[in-house]
């Protein structure tokens, strides 16, 4: 499936980029850059892009809980810049159709990897900062976030050790599996296994991100194998709410 033309994201965004190149740049993945001898490709916006990010969340749940103790609003946060969050948000404004990537890529899935999308999103924000300031990105991620009708605790990790304990007798187990990137800027991929069995992957900006997204990845699994009926991890996610850890167990 080739890419979309981008002018239709331009319009979810709400915004003309001004230097369209900051646009081709933030949809361009480093296999299509490679492919074609390029060294321009979206890593560089997505480290802004992530700061950007963790930046207006924090001031919107600083606004909308006036109330609550900073160790609240970090949890919030934590799970709102995460990967799910992150992926829910690309798919909405159906970000995969626009993405520049090599044909491997495009032809192993890349157009609906969560990697890739959440990468992309962040890239795009921080594309959007550089066009049109702060000001655009804010109300970009604030259209995003305000949609939710309201805001659940949810701890993915937690509730798969819950269905694995019960069905199993023992833990899921997580492994660190590779590091990638720069000091300042890096990415951890975690493996979760059940008896040895691999029951999901998942990458983040920490360690215990990245087993959270591992564990989002394995309730998907058991949801797929009809495992647990009434567990949806989608559902959690994406039901007209916003997905945070929960404060009763630290998991992060």
């Amino acid at each position: 499936m080739p890419r979309e033309e981008s002018s239709p994201l331009e319009k979810v965004a709400r915004h003309v980029f001004k230097k369209p190149k900051l646009l081709e740049e933030a949809l361009t993945h480093k296999s299509y850059a490679i492919e074609k001898g390029s060294k321009v490709f979206n890593e560089r916006l997505e480290f802004l892009g992530d700061s950007i990010l963790a930046a207006i969340v924090a001031h919107y749940l600083f606004k909308r809980y006036p109330d609550e103790d900073e160790g609240k609003l970090s949890k919030l946060k934590s799970q709102l810049v995460a990967r799910p969050s992150l992926v829910l948000w690309a798919r909405e404004i159906k970000l995969g159709q626009y993405l520049w990537m090599s044909d491997g890529e495009e032809a192993t899935g890349g157009r609906n990897r969560e990697s890739l999308l959440a990468n992309a999103f962040e890239a795009l924000l921080g594309a959007l900062f550089l066009d049109g300031g702060f000001p655009v990105a804010q109300r970009f991620i604030v259209r995003l976030v305000s949609k939710k009708k309201k805001i659940i605790e949810t701890d993915y990790k937690s509730k798969l050790q819950e269905i694995i304990q019960k069905r199993y007798k023992l833990p899921p187990a997580y492994t660190l599996k590779e590091q990638k990137g720069p000091d300042h800027n890096k990415t951890f991929v975690m493996h979760v296994y059940v008896r040895r069995r691999l029951l999901g992957v998942g990458e983040g900006r920490s360690k215990k991100e990245a087993e959270q997204a591992a564990a989002w990845e394995g309730l998907k699994k058991i949801r797929a194998h009809r495992l647990a009926p009434k567990i949806d991890p989608t559902h959690m996610a994406e039901d007209n709410t916003v997905a945070v850890l929960s404060p009763r167990r630290p998991s992060r």
